[in-house]
C-alpha cells in the first residue's frame, strides 16, 4: 500500500536522523528538508484523496480521521518552523525529535487502528483506484507545509 510504502520512507529518514552525530549539521538539515517534502507530499494525498475515501466508505472511522487532521496540523506547522531554523539552534534536535515523535504516534494509529477497517470495507480494486490517484496526485503536493488544507484547520 502507497501510505505504509510513505510511512516506511519517513522512518528510514527519522533512523538516519538519530544516528547522525550531534556536530553533522549539514547532513541533519539535509534529512529535515527530505522530511519535509515527504511529509507535506503524504499529508496533501491523504487529506485530498484517502480520508475523503475512507470516510464515505467506512462512516465509522469518521473520529479518527478528524483525529488525523488534528495530527497532521502539528505536524506542518513543526515542519514550517523546521523549514526556516538553523540546525546549530539549540531547539533544533528536541524540535525533530518530537516531530518524530508526533508522527510515529500518528503512523501507529493509523496502521493499527483504522487501516484495517478501510481495507475490509474498500476492497482490493477499490484500494488499488485509490492508490493511482495518490500517485499521480504526488506531483500536485504543495512543497511549503503550510499550503497544506491541514495547515489551516
Amino acid at each position: 500500500m502507497l501510505l505504509k510504502d510513505d510511512h516506511k520512507t519517513v522512518e528510514k529518514l527519522f533512523k538516519e536522523f538519530e544516528k547522525v552525530g550531534e556536530q553533522a549539521y549539514k547532513k541533519k538539515q539535509e534529512l529535515v528538508g527530505q522530511m519535509i517534502k515527504e511529509l507535506a507530499t503524504h499529508a496533501y494525498i491523504e487529506e485530498e484523496i484517502f480520508y475523503p475515501a475512507a470516510r464515505e466508505s467506512v462512516p465509522a472511522t469518521s473520529s479518527h480521521i478528524l483525529e488525523s487532521v488534528e495530527e497532521h496540523h502539528v505536524v506542518v506547522w513543526m515542519l514550517s518552523e523546521l523549514s526556516g531554523m538553523d540546525p546549530k539552534d539549540e531547539r533544533f534536535d528536541a524540535k525533530v525529535t518530537v516531530l518524530m515523535e508526533n508522527v510515529r504516534h500518528h503512523v501507529k494509529e493509523e496502521e493499527e487502528e483504522w487501516f484495517p477497517q478501510v481495507r475490509e470495507a474498500m476492497g482490493r480494486k477499490s484500494l488499488q483506484e485509490i492508490g493511482e490517484r495518490m500517485e499521480k496526485a504526488k506531483s500536485e503536493a504543495p512543497q511549503d507545509p503550510l499550503a497544506l488544507s491541514g495547515a489551516d484547520k
